[in-house]
């Protein structure tokens, strides 16, 4: 059994697939979106995501979207909802589903919608399926492996090991740049945004580090 993430590029084709694929991952209102859960038939797509950014805009969208057949939007603040869909699914959709939906595999929550339009998913399962269905992906995308490890390396099993405000923080830092290479934001930057001292920050971000570092090298 293996643990593969893996990184799917569109190539501003998404729309074409599904359009809410689209929205999610070229909208200009999304600046990050995260699916969280969902239920997928093959002729339907129940999902719940974590969005920031416009849910005014977002809700217009969804309005305008013949495959969106029922919706719900609870807004946290002025930037940051969770967005229920329920989507009739397309032939291209299916095609993209069905390869990782099938047999033994088990896709893992999160699913990531990147702010450069790629959606980052982990998969876990006999070796034997993860590389046939991989290969059986067929729409216009490009899947590339980021990571092959075992069940502990998903990203689900990553988090539960981080405390609410480890998460919080390393979120922070991510959004910011501390982790961009050249590095474009300081601890200094993520005390501000977060109205906690540099060192507190400081902190959190070894022991974080330090507990999801163990994961990959155990």
């Amino acid at each position: 059994m293996k643990h593969i993430r893996v990184r799917i590029t569109a190539h501003g084709q998404a729309g074409d697939i599904h359009p809410m694929y689209g929205v999610m991952t070229e909208a200009p209102f999304i600046e990050r979106a995260t699916a969280i859960q969902w239920n997928y038939t093959g002729d339907a797509l129940g999902i719940l995501h974590y969005v920031v950014g416009d849910a005014d805009a977002l809700e217009s969208a969804m309005q305008e979207i013949p495959e969106v057949v029922g919706y719900d939007i609870e807004r946290i603040d002025e930037r940051s909802c969770y967005v229920y869909v329920r989507d009739a699914t397309t032939d291209s959709l299916q095609e993209m589903f069905k390869p990782i939906t099938s047999g033994g595999l088990v896709v893992v929550p999160p699913i990531k919608y990147d702010p450069d339009g790629t959606v980052v998913l982990s998969i876990f399962g006999p070796d034997d399926e993860l590389q046939d269905a991989i290969e059986r992906i067929s729409v216009p995308v490009d899947v590339t492996i980021e990571a092959v490890g075992g069940l502990p390396g998903t990203t689900a099993a990553v988090e539960t090991l981080l405390t609410d405000r480890q998460r919080e923080v390393v979120e922070t830092a991510v959004d910011l740049g501390y982790y961009d290479i050249p590095r474009t934001a300081s601890q200094e930057d993520i005390a501000v945004e977060l109205d906690s001292a540099p060192s507190t920050i400081a902190e959190h971000l070894r022991k974080a580090e330090a507990r999801v570092l163990r994961t990959q090298v155990a």
